[in-house]
């Protein structure tokens, strides 16, 4: 793609023309703590109606996250005015829904085999969906999305390292699609972390439409407090927060990811025992006689295509272990997913996988 069809995207692409027409009209609910900056420790709080005894948890949470984000920011080398925060990632997804879809008019793309919750948030919001499989080798057919999009297609989704395939998308058909496409391009990075490829939050910038969403339930082994990422242009994220619940993301959860966050090293060297251990399991899954393919990974887990799924699958179950049948999603018949886990882990998958 040239400069000059980017420079002619970015001039006529507006998020002004996508955004809902009563989210454009709405006022945001203002909470007590978004009406003043600047809390020291010495203020007296009669502003929210909250029990005065300390606790640690009887006061309601920063509703901006401001330490959070700052920490984020330093990380990932993204201001804090690209930055929203919700419970998990699916709740800044149905944000996403919430803000630029028509309920029972405008329709999203989703490029199957990929993560479920895109077509289950579609449906909750009454959005139509546009499905477009992925090639044999799990990559967009980028022709063919662009031939089914219209005028109501409000939102492409990307999840790049793909789930369930474990693979990244190739950049170049990305940018292409991000060019293109008339819509919001939502990239899902869930385990970006885990991959050699280069995260699109870097190039907010120059794709006005675009929305990267990261996790902490992943790399950073915080799934159980549940916070996901966004990041966007300024003007998405103020939209985004136009329409948030005002204190989306609790105290213990922000107290826990900044205490995380702040530990040098730590998510870096779990992610490269991960890595180390998700080539032990690809090497010995590779010496499973009913194991027939593995499939390239950039993700904590692997796809493998094995004889019969779902009879394999069962066997783990009655073994005590628990695994991901995939044979039902389109392109993967007959496939397992397995999470890399710790050393232990996978030597007991390993020697079970091998009894069978």
């Amino acid at each position: 793609m040239n400069i000059i069809h980017k420079i002619i995207m970015k001039a006529t692409f507006d998020i002004k023309n996508i955004i809902r027409p009563t989210i454009k009209a709405l006022k945001p609910y203002s909470s007590a703590r978004d009406e003043f900056q600047g809390v020291t420790d010495d203020m007296v709080f009669l502003d929210a109606n909250e029990n005065p005894f300390e606790n640690g948890v009887n006061r309601y949470p920063d509703p901006q996250q401001g330490k959070l984000k700052t920490i984020l920011s330093e990380i990932k080398g993204v201001s804090t005015k690209n930055i929203l925060l919700g419970n998990g990632s699916d709740e800044v997804l149905d944000l996403v829904f919430r803000a630029f879809c028509e309920p029972n008019m405008d329709n999203i793309i989703t490029l199957p085999p990929t993560y479920g919750m895109y077509n289950v948030l579609a449906n909750i919001n009454a959005i139509g969906i546009k499905e477009v499989l992925l090639t044999e080798d799990f990559q967009p057919q980028v022709e063919k999305i662009l031939n089914e999009a219209d005028a109501q297609s409000k939102i492409l989704f990307l999840c790049s390292p793909n789930n369930p395939t474990g693979n990244s998308f190739n950049a170049s058909e990305m940018e292409v699609l991000l060019n293109k496409f008339q819509g919001l391009v939502v990239i899902d990075e869930a385990y970006i972390d885990f991959s050699k490829e280069k995260s699109w939050i870097h190039r907010l910038e120059e794709f006005p439409n675009l929305i990267v969403t990261q996790t902490l339930s992943k790399a950073y082994a915080m799934a159980g407090i549940r916070l996901g990422i966004c990041y966007a242009s300024a003007e998405i994220i103020t939209v985004l927060n136009t329409i948030k619940p005002p204190y989306n993301v609790n105290e213990l959860t922000q107290i826990k990811a900044v205490e995380q966050l702040n530990i040098k090293d730590l998510a870096k060297n779990q992610i490269a025992d991960i890595l180390k251990e998700r080539e032990v399991l690809v090497s010995e899954l590779n010496g499973i006689d009913f194991v027939s393919k593995i499939y390239p990974s950039d993700a904590n887990f692997v796809l493998a295509k094995v004889d019969d799924a779902t009879k394999r699958y069962n066997q783990l179950i009655k073994k005590g272990i628990v695994i991901r049948n995939r044979t039902t999603q389109p392109g993967c018949e007959n496939c397992l997913r397995f999470t890399v886990g710790t050393t232990a882990e996978n030597k007991i998958l390993i020697k079970a996988l091998k009894d069978l």
